[in-house]
């Protein structure tokens, strides 16, 4: 039972010029648990009533049906609802145990489809930190829209054409080892990459010629496509080994590359609506009936195509093949130009679908406070940064559980976990600053703080060997139970207000909160000890571990039962 919505239900009945809707949205939580559960301002009626709100608060209390509420009075300017901690409770603990791990699951989303545009590392350079957020809030996301029951579709749109390959290919070809490059392809790739986005400066003529290359890679040439493809190949064996680490998985790994046939389409709609208009040699679209300055370039004077003229056909292609009802791309903040381009170009072409389209932004990590640039060697590569947090991991393992069976997987599970909790915990606009310690610590907002809640949760069961029943009655009234099942009521509202604001560290936060809610709930209460709530406690435990565990899976994170 929602008792905000039922608090709102009650008001309207005494409150004529106020509805429902309106109600709920000025109904508080009060600063104080003694002060009640719910609380409506009167101030807002006091212009109408042309009284003072404390005495349209008194009127108001006098008149209320308190029907589901334990009572209702007013206190100074605000009618205070209390509920009935016992009944409320009972219901809370009902609900999480009869569902399992299917709690605070919707049908919201049934028979729609969302695409979420994620990772998208670019080829031939290596799997930095810069790639986590867009991989993990990406995941995230599909995470939480499937719970209310969405059908997501993510596509890895792989950053494997464009005029940077044209480089690369300069580069080998001016330096390159083909042996070193077999041996070591990533890191050698980088190098080449690096020394001619150095030399470039001085060379001017390495960029006429990378030029070059891109067009000939783009009308076929066979040794262009050759080492296109050779680079590619290398990349995804790397890449899919670091997707493993992270437990990723995507459902079409179609890049930019995949769209290089289906451009033309694209130019003819465009030429065909007369939208199409020559500037300087080169063909743009022309946005300031949008407030968009820039045109929006879609082909060069050299017939070289653009990153919006794949992205267009990308947009098409998913469209006319998903049919989806929401489109995301969880790409960084620098690129909020481009898809305002991007939607206002759609618009323009008459596909009024591209409101559904959103641009996820995040903030951007650095270390040190640096940013961090492939272009100029500065990355911290994701794969030992992993392989160090699973050690650390480990390490503390050893230290607090020596004789823990399975150490290496739950090594695993904790410092992956860690990395990942770190950052979606970071509102997705805000940028960090990459710190592994902090990441892997047991204390404080991490997610080894909240899966050792779990697991500690799970060692309580264990000794009681407890399984609770749905038909039964559990009921609990004490201060510290009621932060946690306040909580849990609230885990179904947390999930839809992450996917309606598409920000994951809601969940994370909440999270949080729980284990905190948990852990205060254990250093004052004696769960194991006979008394007539030992039942109850124990399955406010359990329903506790349960959300714990789904909240970190809608974040991509394992919970051990062991730590």
């Amino acid at each position: 039972m929602d008792y905000k919505l039922q608090a709102a239900k009650n008001l309207a009945h005494i409150i004529p010029s106020l509805d429902e809707e309106t109600l709920l949205n000025l109904l508080e939580k009060p600063k104080s648990a003694d002060l009640g559960d719910i609380a409506f301002p009167a101030f807002s009626l006091a212009k109408v009533e042309r009284k003072a709100p404390q005495a349209i608060a008194a009127e108001l209390a006098e008149k209320i049906d308190t029907a589901g509420f334990d009572k209702v009075v007013a206190t100074g300017p605000y009618v205070n609802f209390f509920l009935d901690k016992a009944q409320v409770s009972s219901q809370i603990l009902h609900d999480v145990i009869e569902a399992g791990s299917d709690y605070g699951q919707t049908d919201l989303g049934k028979g729609k489809n969302v695409v979420i545009d994620l990772s998208s590392p670019n080829i031939a350079k290596p799997f930095s930190v810069g790639h986590l957020r867009s991989t993990v809030i990406g995941d995230s996301l599909s995470n939480i829209f499937q719970k209310l029951g969405y059908k997501t579709v993510k596509v890895n749109h792989l950053g494997d054409w464009g005029k940077q390959f044209g480089l690369l290919i300069v580069a080998y070809k001016l330096w390159g080892d083909k042996a070193a490059v077999e041996a070591n392809p990533i890191s050698e790739l980088l190098k080449l990459y690096v020394r001619i986005n150095d030399e470039v400066k001085d060379h001017p003529e390495y960029d006429d010629d990378a030029r070059a290359w891109f067009r000939k890679l783009e009308n076929g040439d066979p040794e262009a496509q050759e080492l296109w493809q050779w680079f590619r190949d290398e990349s995804l064996v790397e890449f899919n080994r670091i997707y493993d680490k992270l437990q990723v998985t995507f459902d079409s790994l179609n890049g930019e590359a995949f769209y290089n046939d289906k451009m033309d389409e694209i130019l003819d709609l465009l030429a065909e609506k007369n939208l199409l208009t020559e500037s300087k040699g080169a063909q743009v679209v022309n946005l300031e009936k949008y407030g968009i300055e820039h045109p929006a370039l879609i082909k060069k004077s050299d017939g070289a195509t653009l990153y919006i003229t794949r992205d267009l056909a990308a947009a098409l292609y998913r469209k006319r093949n998903y049919d989806f009802a929401k489109s995301i791309y969880v790409v960084g903040q620098e690129q909020s130009a481009h898809f305002k381009q991007l939607k206002a170009v759609l618009k323009e072409m008459g596909y009024d679908w591209s409101d559904d389209m959103t641009h996820v932004s995040m903030g951007l990590v650095t270390k040190g406070g640096e940013k961090l640039s492939t272009r100029k060697g500065n990355v911290i590569l994701l794969e030992p940064t992993l392989e160090e947090a699973i050690s650390r991991a480990q390490a503390q393992i050893e230290a607090k559980n020596p004789n823990l069976a399975d150490k290496e997987a739950v090594a695993h599970a904790v410092g992956v976990g860690a990395i990942k909790f770190y950052d979606l915990k970071t509102d997705r606009n805000n940028g960090y600053d990459f710190d592994l310690e902090a990441m892997v610590s047991f204390e404080g907002e991490t997610g080894p703080y909240v899966q050792y809640a779990h697991a500690r949760i799970q060692s309580i069961l264990r000794k009681a060997d407890f399984t609770p029943d749905a038909n039964q009655t559990y009921s609990l009234n004490d201060p510290e139970s009621w932060d946690i099942l306040t909580l849990l009521q609230s885990f179904g509202a947390t999930v839809e207000r992450a996917a309606d604001k598409f920000e994951p560290s809601i969940v994370a936060k909440y999270a949080v909160n729980l284990a905190q809610a948990f852990n205060k709930f254990y250093a004052h209460t004696r769960i194991l000890d006979d008394s007539p709530e030992r039942d109850s406690r124990l399955a406010l435990a359990y329903a506790t571990g349960l959300v714990l565990k789904e909240s970190l899976r809608l974040l991509g994170v394992s919970a051990p039962n062991e730590m």
